[in-house]
């Protein structure tokens, strides 16, 4: 049962930032320049999935963990809410109140935020904290991207 509620959470924020994002994807963001880069719009969805998917199986290995001691899995479960709420608002500020710069902010917060999630995480679980290592990938180039739009707009 953990391991299903620790899936279901972060698919559950990707589910609801991803309305925000595809009224933006239909609406300001269709028509706004993008860089060379830019990746076509249907890759989006898989990637962040899988990445959810990820994460989910990451905060259980850590959630299932009884060895550590309290105060270091506690820590790690709030850097995991903290980055999951960062990850669930760059959607609403950068898709629906189509804010580039107020985003790319936010997800320089939230970059940080995930490295010290996969830190914390590492302290608990290896394997917990290399499966948000292709989460913290993505959202690096996320970031490129989200610069460029900013610029470019």
């Amino acid at each position: 049962m953990k391991l299903f509620i620790s899936i279901l959470i972060p698919l559950l924020v990707g589910g609801i930032a991803g309305y925000f994002t595809s009224s933006g994807v239909e609406g300001w963001y269709a028509t706004a320049n993008k860089p060379w880069f830019n990746p076509p719009n249907w890759i989006f969805a898989p990637v962040w999935t899988t990445l959810y998917v990820m994460m989910g199986i990451a905060f259980y290995l850590v959630w299932r963990t009884e060895t550590i001691s309290s105060s270091v899995k506690q820590t790690a479960v709030i850097l995991f809410v903290i980055q999951l709420t960062l990850n669930f608002f760059w959607s609403l500020i950068f898709f629906k109140l189509q804010q580039p710069g107020w985003a790319f902010a936010e997800i320089i917060v939230m970059w940080l935020a995930i490295l010290f999630t996969i830190l914390w995480f590492g302290k608990i679980s290896s394997t917990a904290a290399w499966l948000l290592v292709p989460y913290i990938c993505w959202v690096s180039f996320a970031s490129v991207l989200n610069y460029a739009i900013w610029k470019l707009n």
